[in-house]
């Protein structure tokens, strides 16, 4: 259970961050390529990303020894450059602080490679190597898919702008995580762990990352508002403008399934379509309804699908339709 302890003046400094984050996202990105779990999607998009991920980016895996990340990665300025420059910019106890937290549990048999050490240090050159490892993961993992990114958070951040203005701050908390609860001045999220938060005046940053499914990722650094990243949405691999990977990663049928659900179908009438059993377009639309694609509801006998406004974006994005 994450608790986080509002203040009067924290609710007052509730900031919904108004463009995407490049170096937060990638961070959630990375944690979704190391999940071992066997989703259908993002087993296809884990593969093809760790086949192509370059030796440039290994500085990163330097830096989560044990899978913990040290907290100077998380940076949510607005474009890469600013990022890049900010994370230069934090003090150099925090980044000492940091290094020995995540290899604190590390055998002193597997010390840090030497550029770790001279971050520690405080080298400017090794800030230079973080970068460039920076830089080459979000080219490989998120310029091809940047566009899509933009697109969700700018509706996102409209969806979350209307629940404020109509039903308040404290509705607009609640809502953007499922689950939460607002008692008392204190927002309770599911973690993994107990987790007590003060931000004493700092306020919230909410941050949406649509390449990260599990509990919220919460960054409390020192003079900094607290910042939530939360997952919108399930996840999905996004498709990019240059490739249609929609088809292989969802599997012809399914995607010839989701191009057909601009339009409300029935179970019958989808099978009638592609040529297969009820049966077979039944274990598809699970499928697609688990990843927030479509959704279906019964009338009458009948049973009807239609497609999500999430699954309106990656057909569109796949340049299938208009």
């Amino acid at each position: 259970m994450i608790r986080i302890h509002l203040t009067v003046a924290d609710t007052a400094r509730v900031r919904f961050a108004p463009r995407p984050a490049p170096l937060q996202e990638l961070n959630a990105a990375l944690s979704m390529v190391c999940r071992r779990d066997s989703d259908l999607l993002f087993g296809h998009w884990r593969g093809r990303l760790l086949r192509s991920l370059p030796d440039a980016v290994r500085p990163l895996r330097d830096l989560v020894p044990a899978g913990k990340a040290p907290g100077f990665l998380d940076v949510f300025r607005d474009t890469l450059q600013d990022g890049f420059d900010a994370a230069r910019s934090w003090r150099p106890e925090l980044v000492r602080v940091e290094v020995e937290r995540v290899y604190a549990d590390i055998p002193s048999s597997s010390p840090p490679p030497p550029w770790v050490r001279d971050l520690y240090r405080g080298d400017a050159s090794a800030w230079q190597i973080l970068s460039r490892a920076q830089q080459a993961a979000f080219d490989c993992v998120l310029r091809p898919v940047w566009p899509a990114v933009q697109d969700l958070h700018h509706a996102e951040f409209t969806r979350h702008a209307v629940t404020v203005a109509e039903h308040g701050i404290g509705t607009a908390l609640t809502d953007l995580v499922p689950g939460s609860r607002l008692l008392g001045g204190v927002w309770e999220l599911d973690g993994p762990r107990r987790l007590d938060i003060r931000p004493d005046g700092r306020g919230l940053l909410l941050l949406p990352t649509f390449h990260w499914t599990g509990h919220p990722l919460i960054s409390d650094l020192p003079d900094h508002p607290v910042a939530v990243t939360y997952p919108a949405g399930p996840g999905l691999p996004l498709p990019s403008a240059r490739e249609n990977a929609l088809p292989d990663v969802l599997g012809r049928t399914r995607f010839a399934m989701l191009l057909l659900l601009d339009h409300e179908h029935t179970t019958s009438d989808l099978a009638r379509r592609l040529g297969v059993s009820n049966a077979t377009v039944s274990a598809h639309t699970a499928a697609l309804r688990g990843a927030g694609l479509i959704t279906t509801f019964r009338a009458g006998r009948a049973v009807i699908h239609r497609r999500t406004p999430l699954g309106d974006l990656l057909v569109h994005r796949a340049g299938n339709q208009p």
